[in-house]
């Protein structure tokens, strides 16, 4: 297939020039006519030459004002501009550089000087193009990539936290719910100003692949405590109460190998906090208010509204409602005020969220 020859918009009110311009360049070229600058702006958009020959001295729009305003619209976008005009000052030829011209040829010119110019130009923008051209595709194999990565990276983290939840039976759907409360609970989050730029979106979505492994120091903790039926001994608490701070020193460890992964990161975190207290009475480190992550803050709730509703070997289901009261009563002493405010903006969806994840130890759950 025969490559399509290149474009040269010839801008000029002179018939005269326009047909001595026509006579040098038609035979390598297709060359356009504009015979002042508002008709140049209009074929500039339309047609998209590859390079504009633009004379300065027009009536009603200059050559100057030609090139500003197609500057101002953004219609150039890599299309090289020569001035071709009898204004041989070299302060009409400093103007129209500043404006952004390529190159400034006067009249008289020599033909063949007019094609060399063109010509380099032409070459110059071809080797432009290709540059942006593997730019771009470098770009969008790189973005592929890391997607890709991410992907895999999101995987892996869910796997690692239904580990730790496999090795606990009463936890059941107990990762893909407190997943998507988290999530609301965020995104609600986002619509007030003070957590406007805090949490984005893309946090949000890290927080919520994080989130399987808030508990992921568990797989530390030995079987006869953490599958025991009934309730601990206080050295067999003290023991569980551990688990955070085990989950964030892995986690820890792997945001250097990750290069301080941020996602891994927030699965820290969410691991070391989610037991604190918002009064600061909470473990392993008792953290109060805002010295616990937002993240943290939000697992808590997430975890606790779980833990209510969801049966255990040593208790029933709590129903809904009597969950969302025991959250309110604990906003400002165990829960961050702003967290529950958020949750219970959300606590509508959650019943409905409830029946489509339920545990497969059980059938029955609170609605």
């Amino acid at each position: 297939m025969e490559r399509s020859r290149l474009k040269i918009l010839v801008v000029d009110d002179t018939k005269t020039n326009i047909e001595v311009l026509e006579g040098i360049l038609s035979n390598d070229y297709d060359v356009c006519v504009a015979l002042n600058g508002k008709k140049a702006l209009e074929l500039t958009e339309k047609i998209r030459p590859d390079l504009i020959l633009l004379d300065v001295m027009m009536p009603e729009m200059d050559g100057y004002e030609t090139l500003r305003i197609m500057r101002e619209k953004n219609i150039l976008q890599g299309i090289p501009v020569i001035f071709l005009t009898a204004k041989a000052d070299s302060v009409s030829e400093q103007t129209g550089l500043d404006l952004g011209a390529v190159d400034y040829i006067t009249k008289p010119f020599s033909p063949e000087l007019v094609k060399l110019r063109i010509k380099n130009q032409l070459e110059l923008k071809l080797q432009r193009d290709n540059l942006k051209y593997q730019r771009d595709h470098f770009h969008e194999l790189v973005d592929e990539r890391t997607a890709d990565l991410r992907r895999t990276l999101k995987v892996m983290l869910t796997s690692l936290g239904a580990l730790a939840e496999y090795r606990d039976p009463e936890t059941g759907e107990h990762i893909r719910r407190t997943q998507i409360i988290v999530q609301r609970i965020a995104d609600q989050l986002r619509k007030t100003p003070k957590y406007a730029q805090m949490i984005t979106p893309e946090y949000v979505e890290d927080l919520a692949t994080a989130a399987p492994l808030h508990d992921i120091g568990k797989v530390g903790i030995h079987d006869k405590i953490l599958r025991k039926p009934g309730s601990l001994t206080r050295e067999e608490r003290e023991i569980m109460m551990q688990h955070p701070q085990m989950g964030y020193d892995v986690l820890l460890e792997a945001t250097k190998e990750l290069h301080d992964n941020e996602m891994v990161r927030i699965a820290a975190d969410m691991a070391l906090g989610h037991h604190e207290y918002w009064n600061g009475e909470g473990y392993p480190n008792h953290k109060k208010e805002d010295e616990i992550p937002i993240g943290a803050r939000i697992m808590a709730v997430a975890d606790v509204y779980d833990a209510l509703v969801s049966k255990r070997p040593y208790k029933d289901p709590y129903p809904h409602q009597v969950a969302v009261r025991e959250i309110i009563r604990g906003r400002g002493t165990q829960f961050d005020p702003d967290v529950v405010d958020a949750f219970l903006a959300i606590a509508e969806q959650l019943p409905e969220i409830y029946e489509q994840f339920k545990d497969t130890s059980s059938e029955e759950h609170s609605a």
